[in-house]
């Protein structure tokens, strides 16, 4: 992050001078905050209100109308608001979007519209967290499913300089699922091509790590279930990369054991050729098209580890 991105940060958040604080923009508040979705309309009819409906206030986090609304989970205020014109990526105090509001307050009926209105799934540059990794660590699988469906990348990182890489750089979307035991959110961001590894297809940013940990370290050392080791192992985690030795880990777990098995013998022709269909589908940018192939439905199954 540069000079000029931190300046454009405080440039954005500042409040607009000529914007006198007036009784309309509290009148406005207080309509969206009730969900009184037909007053909003009716204000926003007109110049003296519709001025505000982008400037940010309020007590606490102050931020937009539209944050407001998907903060508390408005859907019809929040329609109406849209309907208006109002911007859909725009920025609160802390650089959070009011996708990222309604993500991290479980709403999904907003997280749906604001996507459909054309939210950005990533949420903003400006901003070290996401929708999507706040999804993964809530456990919400529908709104992770949304987020991921509407193209949220499943490798997503945390947005740091490069001087300030280190272990929690990496941490994405699955190890955060993994650490918080959500497991189907897990197996999710796996079958939308998140990386069995590291969760980070950034070489760069790995060789900058000076110890990388791998999703298999994590879970083991974590205590995981061994349904999130038998997931990284199937959809092809490199069981060489922990750097675990397992002949000094006190007691034997079932997911200790799943790695020193998988170590000792190859994968079946079967769980080869699943690999390779997915590797050549995710290349092919067609990671979803597998309903799409013309093979047998217990094989279509079998591709989706079901």
């Amino acid at each position: 992050m540069s000079l000029i991105d931190i300046t454009k940060i405080f440039s954005m958040l500042q409040p607009c001078e000529d914007e006198d604080d007036d009784g309309e923009r509290q009148e406005l508040n207080k309509a969206v905050s009730q969900d009184d979705y037909q007053t909003v309309d009716k204000l926003l009819c007109q110049d003296r209100y519709k001025r505000f409906i982008n400037s940010r206030s309020g007590w606490g986090v102050p931020g937009t109308l539209l944050r407001l609304a998907a903060s508390k989970g408005h859907l019809r205020s929040l329609g109406v608001l849209l309907a208006h014109g109002a911007e859909v990526d725009s920025l609160d105090v802390k650089a959070q979007t009011p996708l990222f509001t309604a993500v991290s307050n479980g709403h999904l009926d907003c997280v749906k519209a604001l996507l459909e209105a054309g939210a950005c799934p990533s949420g903003s540059i400006y901003n070290n967290c996401s929708p999507l990794l706040t999804a993964a660590r809530d456990g919400d699988l529908s709104i992770l499913q949304e987020l991921l469906d509407h193209g949220a990348e499943a490798n997503v990182k945390s947005r740091v300089p490069d001087w300030a890489a280190n272990t929690a750089a990496c941490s994405g979307p699955l190890y955060l699922s993994a650490v918080y035991g959500h497991l189907e959110c897990f197996k999710m961001l796996l079958l939308y091509g998140a990386d069995p590894d590291y969760n980070c297809t950034d070489e760069k940013m790995i060789a900058r790590i000076k110890r990388p940990k791998t999703l298999l370290e994590i879970c083991l050392r974590h205590s995981c279930g061994s349904e999130f080791i038998r997931l990284l192992i199937d959809f092809g985690a490199n069981v060489y990369l922990p750097n675990i030795a397992v002949d000094k880990i006190s007691p034997k777990t079932e997911g200790l054991e799943l790695l020193v098995g998988e170590r000792a013998h190859p994968k079946s022709l079967m769980s080869q050729s699943r690999l390779a269909v997915r590797k050549l589908l995710k290349r092919a940018r067609r990671a979803r098209a597998i309903d799409q192939l013309e093979i047998p439905p217990v094989l279509v199954n079998y591709l989706k580890h079901r």
